[in-house]
């Protein structure tokens, strides 16, 4: 499958920018928890640029319609792997 090289290029190239250039890795088992949680932020909660900042398991956010929403977001941060990667979640 010639697309699925390009696919997994790209995640290898993303995972190792993100995450292993930013990690001092101890063994093997530490190597395949940071893998794991890398994975899973990356599945569920980052955003992707090329789906409308939608992350890939989930659908689409929903539009922004009311005015408050915007001055006054309520957004919450929740720290993965030390401090490496962030969560962002609306409170509201």
């Amino acid at each position: 499958m010639p697309r699925m090289n390009s696919i997994m290029e790209r995640w290898v190239q993303t995972c190792r920018r993100e995450l292993l250039d930013r990690t001092l890795v101890w063994n093997q088992p530490h190597l395949l928890h940071a893998l794991r949680e890398f994975e899973h932020f990356y599945n569920e909660y980052r955003p992707h640029r090329g789906l409308t900042n939608a992350r890939p398991l989930h659908p689409l956010p929903q539009p922004v319609t009311e005015r408050w929403q915007t001055t006054h977001p309520d957004i919450r941060r929740r720290e993965r792997l030390g401090g490496l990667l962030h969560e962002y979640r609306d409170a509201s």
